[in-house]
């Protein structure tokens, strides 16, 4: 390992014989890091935190420090960071609370920018951008490439939905469909993140579907109920809007519209 000699490593945290780690940098017990990893100066890793291969950590982040929650009495609760990830400058991931599953969760591919705060107990998928102070309080899912703006802020237990786009200081707190743009305070829908379908591979018909069932869902003045059994009498055997009613079917706080 490239460990610098100022550097504190708990003889019982597991790292595999590659990773870096910078001066002044704190990783404590019950810690696992995998092969290919490079953790900068200054940062410091909390015991009962997992962190895959081939991630990059900035300088000053923390990383699987206990919940900013009072229901919290020290019970043992994870943090579970998958592959490929970017964790920049001021970064803080929380890990879980007995109450919320114990598990906060960062998938792979993932860019998490300067300042950005992912609480307790938040499920995230691969290849989400979480841009600037982008803060997610407790419980959140966001689904996979969804896009999180600067200085959004996003209230407990809300999802965000795949493909969608968040524009920057967005006060988020119904949950956001997926493959949508949204923005404002609080958020409004602003139409299908077409721009972002097309980055991501989505052809002419996908987006097409998506278009008409948005139109039906959140633009024909129907009753939610009634738009989408409108949705799924015209728009059959499509497997993204079949996505779509299923996270709306399936929320809790209510849609964003």
């Amino acid at each position: 390992m490239n460990v610098h000699p100022t550097a504190i490593i708990h003889p019982g945290a597991k790292l595999a014989s590659d990773v870096s780690v910078g001066p002044y940098s704190v990783i404590e017990d019950n810690v696992e890091i995998g092969a290919g990893t490079v953790i900068a100066s200054h940062v410091v890793i909390r015991q009962y935190t997992t962190i895959g291969c081939g991630n990059r950590i900035f300088q000053f982040a923390s990383i699987g420090e206990i919940p900013q929650d009072l229901k919290f009495h020290g019970e043992e609760t994870r943090l579970v960071i998958g592959d490929n990830n970017q964790i920049r400058e001021y970064v803080t991931l929380n890990r879980g609370t007995e109450g919320g599953g114990g598990l906060t969760r960062l998938g792979s591919d993932n860019l998490v920018m300067a300042y950005a705060h992912v609480a307790h107990d938040c499920l995230i998928g691969d290849g989400v951008v979480l841009a600037n102070a982008a803060t997610l309080a407790g419980h959140i899912v966001v689904e996979d490439h969804a896009s999180v703006g600067g200085l959004v802020g996003v209230h407990q237990f809300t999802r965000i939905g795949k493909f969608c786009f968040i524009g920057g200081m967005t006060a988020v707190v119904l949950d956001i469909p997926p493959f949508t743009l949204v923005s404002g305070n609080r958020a409004k829908l602003h139409g299908i993140n077409v721009t972002g379908l097309k980055r991501q591979g989505f052809d002419e018909n996908r987006i097409r579907d998506i278009k008409s069932a948005y139109r039906i869902l959140f633009r024909s003045g129907l009753r939610l109920e009634e738009a989408v059994q409108k949705v799924m009498q015209e728009i059959p055997d499509c497997s993204d809007v079949d996505h779509l009613l299923k996270f709306i079917e399936e929320s809790k706080r209510g849609v964003t519209r």
